[in-house]
């Protein structure tokens, strides 16, 4: 998944589908892999989102200059 939302809704949507027992969801990455990237790729994404909408406007008060910096930058083609 692109979207680390979209990763998430896909863990519980298994376990509402009739399920009455825990659900463990194991994502098998090899390293140096175009999953590897992905995987590090949405923990980015899940990071800021977290510094961002974790807990409200306070989250924006605590990042340090690189991640506001980071944040707010704009970008054209790859990094």
């Amino acid at each position: 998944w692109w979207n680390p939302a979209v990763e998430a809704q896909a863990t519980d949507r298994a376990y509402r589908i009739g399920q009455t027992q825990p659900v463990q969801v194991h994502r098998l990455i090899a390293e140096g892999t175009i999953e590897d990237r992905i995987a590090d790729m949405l923990a980015r994404k899940q990071g800021l989102a977290d510094a961002v909408l974790g807990s409200g406007e306070a989250a924006l008060t605590e990042l340090t200059d690189a991640e506001l910096t980071d944040l707010v930058e704009l970008r054209g083609g790859t990094r």
